[in-house]
């Protein structure tokens, strides 16, 4: 019997447990091996960390973390998640696992817009947080492109980091309020749709056969979270702008007792630095639960 199995490895997850770790609990990571910024290969906005490739971040991490003799990391998937608090049950690589709590941490898949050529830049030139990678194409040529009329709200905060060009690419059409707001910001529209995204950054081919080439791009994705063990368990969802994400309160709980989410999976939004907070938060809330109780 495990205090608390946190499912996913990544900075959400490895936070909550080194929380758990260092409060002497046995905990149990586990982790399928897929960030979500595992095609990026500098993360920004963490400090101490600002430039670090992410991959770097994560096995630091997961290498401290293993110092804890209460801690065991199993790679693999968790699934077949079943019980209550205090006697939770999850299959991991088919073995069955026993735990009081539960952590989720696995993350969201982006499902990326069908433009040829966006894939392979994806976290290269073509990125979805200006925070995270903005600051980085220095005031240069920034394309939006649109997929969701939230793409409006990407448009308007871009122009802070480079000559924004809002591509609507047959998206939605701003009203005469939005208009005036993308001028006010200096926004320039494109209205011509896309044809595909080419060149060693991110020049796009529209379908009347101009090019504009821009120094990188940014575009929402769809999020779905990345496993079935939050809906297996019972977990209540909110339905955020470009997905569903698992509904938590301010200390990380559920709507399932014992059974806490931190990180993408419970964000509409996320940034590693968020990622890492959320985790804390949720380690140190599930501890206090296996302390004094979940009244």
């Amino acid at each position: 019997m495990f205090d608390a199995v946190v499912v996913g490895g990544s900075y959400a997850g490895q936070s909550a447990a080194l929380q758990l770790a260092r409060a002497r609990r046995k905990v149990l990571v586990v982790d399928g091996g897929k960030r979500r910024n595992r095609f990026a290969h500098e993360s920004h906005g963490f400090l101490t960390q600002d430039g670090v490739d992410p991959a770097e971040i994560a096995a630091r991490a997961r290498e401290q973390l293993l110092k804890y003799p209460n801690l065991e990391w199993r790679n693999g998937v968790a699934e077949n998640a079943s019980g209550s608090a205090d006697a939770f049950r999850l299959s991991v690589n088919g073995e069955a696992i026993a735990t009081r709590r539960v952590v989720l941490a696995m993350g969201v898949a982006d499902e990326l817009p069908p433009v040829p050529g966006l894939s392979e830049r994806w976290g290269k030139s073509v990125f979805h947080c200006p925070y995270c990678h903005g600051y980085e194409l220095n005031q240069g040529r920034v394309g939006v492109l649109g997929v969701v009329p939230m793409s409006l709200h990407h448009a308007l905060m871009l122009p802070d980091w480079g000559q924004t060009t809002f591509f609507l690419n047959n998206a939605f059409e701003p009203d005469a309020a939005q208009l005036a707001q993308l001028e006010a910001r200096g926004v320039t529209l494109e209205r011509t749709p896309v044809k595909r995204i080419s060149g060693e950054r991110a020049d796009m081919e529209l379908v009347d056969g101009r090019v504009i080439a821009l120094d990188g791009m940014f575009t929402a994705t769809r999020t779905s979270v990345s496993s079935p063990v939050a809906a297996e368990l019972g977990c209540a969802f909110e339905d955020g702008p470009l997905g569903t994400f698992i509904s938590t309160d301010g200390m990380k709980a559920t709507s399932v007792p014992g059974v806490f989410a931190c990180g993408d999976a419970a964000r509409a939004a996320g940034t590693v630095a968020w990622a890492v907070g959320d985790g804390a938060m949720a380690g140190a809330a599930t501890h206090r639960t296996l302390m004094f109780g979940l009244g």
